[in-house]
């Protein structure tokens, strides 16, 4: 396997929570803890684990490994290596469906906590709500990020605070209860498809294994 394969375990209730609620022309960015989307998105289990083994048949022609699962089909545009990376790329989708337009489309962005600390989450964030873009910012605050505790790298653990900072429109919901994680993502996204602009949801979850 290409690197490390960044676990998804225990923290299964935010994509089972949040796929559904999303429609088939909707836009997916995600982070490389990203199998569970992935396979709700409908992306092929076959061509996942070819992906894993940097395989031809995989999902990015073997090219991208764990961390960089991508189709098209689905509208699953990843997956990404770099800790706060998918935030821009997620805009952007939403500015081209506005642009285009396709109208009452979504891009969800998922990212974890860690990302909260790099400038792009800022940037990302403040042209959403400029432009009025329809994001729905979600944040699965497994509380350690990478290996670093939330209290250790942030002054405000309230994520919260910060998505509002910009005019968002906020939740904060436990990422560990599948139910309330679905009404919340059927919530927000809504939002997002009728008034066309950004949301933030922050999930606490907990993954029970790095690697």
């Amino acid at each position: 396997i290409r690197g490390f394969l960044h676990l998804y375990i225990g923290e299964e209730a935010v994509a089972a929570g949040v796929m559904p609620a999303l429609r088939p022309d909707d836009n997916v960015v995600a982070t490389y803890r990203e199998h569970g989307q992935a396979l709700l998105r409908g992306v092929s289990m076959n061509a996942i684990m070819a992906e894993m083994f940097g395989k031809q048949e995989g999902c990015s022609r073997g090219h991208g490994g764990s961390m960089h699962l991508f189709d098209r089909a689905t509208r699953f545009f990843g997956g990404n290596a770099i800790v706060g990376g998918g935030l821009p790329l997620a805009v952007g989708l939403a500015l081209a469906d506005k642009l285009a337009p396709r109208p009452a489309c979504v891009t969800a962005c998922f990212f974890g906590e860690g990302a909260v600390a790099e400038g792009a989450f800022h940037e990302a964030l403040n042209l959403a709500a400029l432009w009025r873009l329809p994001v729905l910012f979600i944040c699965e605050n497994n509380l350690y990020a990478m290996g670093t505790a939330l209290a250790r790298s942030e002054s405000q653990i309230d994520l919260t605070k910060k998505a509002a900072s910009y005019g968002l429109p906020t939740g904060h919901i436990n990422g560990m209860n599948v139910l309330a994680v679905h009404d919340a993502a059927a919530q927000a996204v809504a939002f997002v498809r009728e008034q066309q602009a950004p949301f933030f949801l922050e999930l606490h979850t907990y993954r029970m294994r790095a690697h």
